[in-house]
């Protein structure tokens, strides 16, 4: 699995509410740019979300599904990108200080990507699971602001 960390200054409540929006999806992932429907009751478990990967005109219409969850804590999906393939994503929250480490990991499941040398996913996953994390801190900092402030 190949995983990415960060710090985010907002706590597991908050960055877990944007996890637990599927139509924020598109807001954080990489790769994500149009959430077409959100089953309720999504984040649980078999709930799907059905969205389209790439940019306009080329984009793939595809969806991903909840496989375990533990609010406020964890939530692991399985994600389709075709033509790449299909992958288990991991996205675990720890309290650290009084923000939340946030751990993603990620890793080939099906199709030409499992076909790749994990060292050679880590090229590509890496950075962008890194811009992922960016984008849910930002989204969850905003959400943590937004509740605090009068």
């Amino acid at each position: 699995m190949i995983e990415v960390t960060r710090v985010v200054d907002a706590p597991p409540s908050a960055v877990f509410g944007v996890l637990a929006d599927g139509w924020t999806y598109s807001g954080w992932v990489v790769g994500s740019a149009h959430i077409r429907d959100v089953e309720a009751p999504w984040p649980a478990v078999g709930a799907r979300l059905h969205h389209s990967v790439g940019v306009w005109p080329l984009q793939l219409e595809d969806t991903t599904v909840v496989l375990a969850v533990t609010p406020g804590e964890s939530l692991r999906m399985e994600a389709q990108g075709w033509p790449f393939g299909t992958a288990e994503v991991e996205v675990t929250l720890t309290p650290h200080g009084g923000g939340t480490l946030v751990r993603m990991g990620e890793r080939a499941l099906r199709g030409p990507g499992k076909l790749l040398p994990e060292a050679v996913q880590a090229v590509f996953l890496r950075p962008r699971n890194r811009e992922s994390l960016a984008r849910l801190a930002a989204l969850a900092e905003g959400r943590a602001r937004k509740t605090t402030e009068p």
